[in-house]
């Protein structure tokens, strides 16, 4: 794997249940695309080819504004190694989960 990257999006909407619904749309939607993905409290986890990676980064905007979002701020973290080497997901916490 060449990289990961960590997204919390965050649609600038009135309510918290607007907010869940929203980003619920965006989980679905990283779901969709095939890749290794991990939902945390705050931000969600995806692992993959890094062309592929921006791709999905630009289209969860796109998907939060379609759900109903006027606007959305996101914050993304980017871990990226054109030679491979990334720590996955599993090497980063299964360690915290048994």
């Amino acid at each position: 794997m060449k990289a990961s990257v960590a997204i919390q999006v965050l649609p600038n909407v009135s309510s918290n249940e607007e907010v869940v619904r929203i980003v619920d749309e965006v989980i679905a939607y990283i779901k969709s695309t095939g890749l290794k993905y991990y939902v945390g409290p705050c931000e969600t986890a995806i692992e993959g080819d890094y062309d592929k990676l921006m791709e999905i980064v630009k289209n969860c905007q796109l998907v939060a504004v379609k759900a109903g979002a006027p606007s959305v701020s996101s914050y993304v973290k980017i871990s990226f190694s054109p030679d491979g080497g990334v720590l996955t997901i599993d090497q980063k916490v299964t360690k915290y989960h048994k």
